[in-house]
């Protein structure tokens, strides 16, 4: 038993390890391909080690076994973001074209993986309650960045897309009751949607500059009134929950 969880351990450590490759390879090619340039190199790199750091130090303390397949579309969706990062901070520092145009396909590409790895999960049996917050944490992540690049044409009120689930992690750190797991939402989930979708949108730059400010402003009270209603939630059931 010992040999046999040594093994995953040891496996689960070479996954990561070739994720790190694999994503020092991406900014390797984007520099080729893209041009990117040395904001965009020090952002990805800069990206790339805090992520694997954050994921070595967090799964190893909950995680022993291979990653499984649905984590491991997971893991390319994090690589995927990282190469937006890079593109994202290369764009503001010098527009180009085939920049933008790339950040918005890697992103589209992550977005749209992220409608893979749940049903991976499902199918092979191997959901987890880390596997679904390592998903999150992804999503959470790419929005940050979208939303971090598009401020700088906006304005900074685009941050709060980003930055709100920060906050209530942040919020929940100080109220216990925020801690609470939350039921099972098909709105949130589509609200949570929303927002990368429009942030891709707009970041395309192919809208006249009010209809992006519109939609944005459409994103961001759909995300304030999604986390308003669960935040309603888990105040109306905090005295039960407290019992």
């Amino acid at each position: 038993m010992a040999s046999q969880d040594l093994h995953s351990t040891c496996e689960f450590s070479q996954e990561l390890a070739i994720g790190v490759v694999a994503q020092f390879a991406l900014l390797a090619l984007l520099w080729a391909g893209v041009g990117l340039g040395p904001a965009g190199w020090l952002v990805g790199s800069a990206f790339a080690a805090v992520t694997w750091a954050v994921l070595v130090l967090t799964l190893r303390r909950t995680w022993s076994r291979p990653l499984g397949p649905a984590n491991r579309v997971t893991l390319a969706r994090a690589g995927l973001v990282c190469g937006v990062a890079a593109l994202a901070a290369s764009a503001v520092a010098h527009r180009r074209t085939l920049t933008v145009l790339s950040m918005v396909v890697l992103a589209s590409v992550a977005l749209v993986m992220d409608a893979v790895d749940g049903r991976v999960a499902r199918r092979t049996g191997s959901a987890s309650a880390v596997g679904a917050r390592f998903d999150m944490e992804v999503d959470a992540v790419l929005i940050l960045v979208l939303s971090g690049y598009v401020a700088v044409s906006e304005g900074a009120w685009v941050l709060a897309i980003g930055a709100m689930r920060y906050a209530f992690v942040g919020a929940a750190r100080l109220l216990p009751w925020l801690r609470v797991p939350l039921p099972v939402s098909y709105a949130r989930k589509a609200v949570a949607a929303l927002q990368g979708i429009i942030l891709v949108v707009v970041s395309a730059g192919v809208l006249p500059p009010v209809a992006a400010t519109a939609l944005l402003a459409v994103a961001l009270a759909a995300l304030v009134w999604s986390f308003g209603r669960d935040i309603g939630w888990l105040w109306r059931f905090r005295p039960r929950q407290a019992v």
